[in-house]
């Protein structure tokens, strides 16, 4: 199996903790079936692969997790004779905009929930930025204009040559003012045109960023001595009743923003733009360059900067 980063495979060894956690707290209650696929193997290896401290500490906080996400979907222990089918998904789903790592599934009455597993970050998505990168119809549906390629192809053209050279990030000067923030304000002018030439993308974008497959999910992050619980019930499906008992722990209806307010620096940043939207929401767009060499791609980590008010998430000590 390939090698990984060490985020990688701690977020890996989590995704196993998480399986470990349904199974011990399930298979008491009901049959359960962990399906062996290449992505529950890849995950088993990463798990061996820590020590046993982080495994411990993983399991605690995969089990408090899971804990409260039955509180909030009684359907995973309510009584009956059918099976309950644990699946860790491919990394490849990610890219049609699917980001749950485990679905939770009983077939027999064709119910699932996916929940998103993350290893002390909250990141949205890890999107990349480049000449042959249509960010406005992966994103959106809607094409990017001409205008915004031309824009920044001096700028990757010039990374393209310093990548042949064998240049190290490290040995640019001045990449802030040179790359960044041209790159940024194309971007930026390129996606308040999107918006407003068809008519707001404010819903689109949203959905795309925190998960665009049309499923609702959970998201699960480990944190320093207690996990966090967030669910995305964009669509309705998650929190329902089961048959004889109602959840623990309600969920309230999400409100998604309608429109754009502000899309500006922040505040002393030269890579980061903030996008201010209604009901509460803002997300931040931070540029990186994700290799030593210079490459002539650069990706973004997007961060939910804020929510609204009565957005649900627990943190859970354990």
């Amino acid at each position: 199996m390939p090698s990984a980063n060490n985020s990688t495979k701690k977020g890996k060894a989590y995704e196993y903790a998480c399986v470990l956690a349904v199974q011990e707290i399930v298979s008491p209650i009901r049959a359960i079936e962990i399906v062996d696929n290449s992505s529950l193997r890849i995950a088993r290896q990463r798990w061996g692969e820590i020590i046993q401290s982080e495994q411990s500490e993983m399991l605690r906080s995969a089990a408090a997790g899971i804990k409260t996400i039955i509180k909030m979907e009684p359907k995973i222990i309510e009584d009956g004779n059918d099976k309950l089918t644990v699946f860790l998904q491919p990394d490849n789903v990610a890219k049609l905009g699917d980001v749950r790592d485990m679905l939770i599934i009983r077939r027999s009455i064709q119910w699932e929930i996916g929940v998103s597993v993350k290893h002390n970050h909250s990141a949205l998505k890890h999107s990349r930025l480049s000449t042959k990168l249509d960010f406005g119809n992966v994103w959106l549906g809607v094409k990017c204009a001409q205008g915004y390629f031309d824009e920044i192809k001096p700028i990757f053209d010039t990374l393209t040559a310093e990548k042949a050279k064998g240049t190290k990030w490290s040995e640019l000067t001045a990449k802030d003012d040179t790359v960044y923030v041209p790159i940024l304000n194309a971007f930026k002018k390129e996606l308040l045109r999107l918006n407003t030439a068809e008519n707001q993308v404010t819903q689109g974008l949203v959905k795309y960023l925190i998960g665009s497959s049309g499923k609702d999910y959970y998201k699960l992050i480990h944190r320093k001595n207690f996990t966090t619980v967030m669910p995305f019930n964009l669509y309705g499906s998650l929190n329902t009743s089961a048959t004889n008992t109602d959840p623990e722990i309600d969920i309230p209806a999400i409100e998604l923003p309608t429109r754009m307010i502000d899309f500006s620096f922040k505040d002393h940043s030269k890579n980061t733009l903030i996008l201010t939207m209604n009901n509460g929401w803002s997300i931040s767009f931070r540029i990186h360059n994700a290799s030593t060499i210079v490459e002539p791609s650069l990706k973004f980590d997007i961060q939910l900067q804020s929510k609204p008010e009565n957005m649900f998430y627990m943190d859970v000590k354990w």
